[in-house]
């Protein structure tokens, strides 16, 4: 089979040089195996780095014969510089397969997706069986959200990233979604097929910072659950219908102290009501203008990216020779 592994990057000058090693090794060994055709690429996207990300990639393109390199105009975040790559690739491979560039997914399950695509499924979810390598935080933070997602209603797979196999036809499918916000791991399951999961456990980074600090990490599952669920909208009515019987409580509370003549503890019970009810119309606002927002930057329909520089690899090159 022809595969392309597409790796989005930002600002990983600290283990593109690691990462680049690991996995052309590993696709010298799947060739061997005859798991994968000399045809087969790594496909490495620059999302706008400002270190020498793209340097290196260029260098690792003259050097090894399985990368290959695409430089997109500016940064368009992870997702759709994921996007980019998928799209840019499927259309000349039988499957693609997508893991970040810190390598803390396991690339030696990448032969079992292979296998699993092998018996007929169009997509393989690398899932994480295992959470020691994190923090307390990240690990209660990352379950609450895979949680929060199913009750939001959002089909998702549990503790599953971008870590996946999908096949050109599936990929094709992919580009038939045309959000502008992008929340990859909502949408994927979306597409139908056969599906198939391996398991894994997830290792430390190797080097550098994480790209998702805790609040993109909420904003991800922010965009995540707004962009495949109304539950909110419909929580923002209960809250207010819960604050509308909390107001009357606090009425008829107000009514029996001033006809008691115990008129300044209803003054406490006046401010509650006012900050109470203020803050519930503040968040709702919120809320609802989220959606809104949404709706904006989908109807303008701008690209989602803009490609600068797309470098072949070696192997690419033999079938156009």
């Amino acid at each position: 089979m022809k595969l392309a592994l597409v790796v989005p990057c930002y600002n990983e000058e600290e283990v593109l040089e690691d990462t680049t090693k690991q996995l052309c090794e590993l696709f010298d060994q799947l060739q061997k195996k005859g798991k994968i055709d000399e045809e087969s690429y790594i496909l490495f996207v620059n999302d706008g780095s400002k270190d020498q990300t793209w340097n290196l990639i260029s260098k690792f393109n003259e050097q090894e014969k399985w990368v290959s390199g695409l430089n997109l105009a500016a940064n368009v975040g992870h997702q759709n510089a994921l996007y980019a790559g998928l799209m840019t690739a499927y259309k000349n491979v039988d499957a693609t397969i997508s893991i970040d560039a810190d390598l803390q997914d396991d690339i030696n399950v990448i032969e079992n997706m292979i296998d699993e695509f092998n018996k007929g499924n169009d997509i393989v979810y690398g899932v994480r069986n295992d959470r020691t390598s994190d923090s307390f935080f990240k690990r209660f933070t990352a379950q609450s959200f895979y949680k929060l997602m199913t009750v939001m209603g959002v089909k998702s797979v549990y503790n599953h990233a971008d870590f996946r196999l999908m096949s050109a036809r599936a990929v094709e499918q992919l580009g038939n979604y045309k959000e502008r916000n992008l929340f990859l791991r909502g949408i994927v399951p979306l597409i139908g097929y056969n599906t198939s999961c391996v398991y894994y456990a997830r290792k430390e980074r190797m080097a550098g910072e994480s790209k998702y600090p805790l609040k993109k990490m909420l904003s991800f599952a922010f965009d995540g659950i707004t962009s495949f669920s109304i539950k909110p909208i419909t929580m923002i009515s209960w809250v207010g219908f819960l604050a509308i019987v909390f107001s009357v409580c606090a009425m008829i509370y107000t009514f029996i102290g001033h006809f008691v003549g115990n008129t300044v503890s209803g003054w406490s019970s006046l401010m509650i009501s006012i900050w109470f009810l203020g803050g519930v119309q503040l968040l709702s606002i919120g809320v609802i203008g989220q959606y809104i927002g949404k709706t904006y930057v989908e109807v303008k329909e701008r690209p989602r990216y803009n490609i600068d520089v797309l470098l072949e690899s070696k192997s690419v090159g033999k079938e156009n020779d």
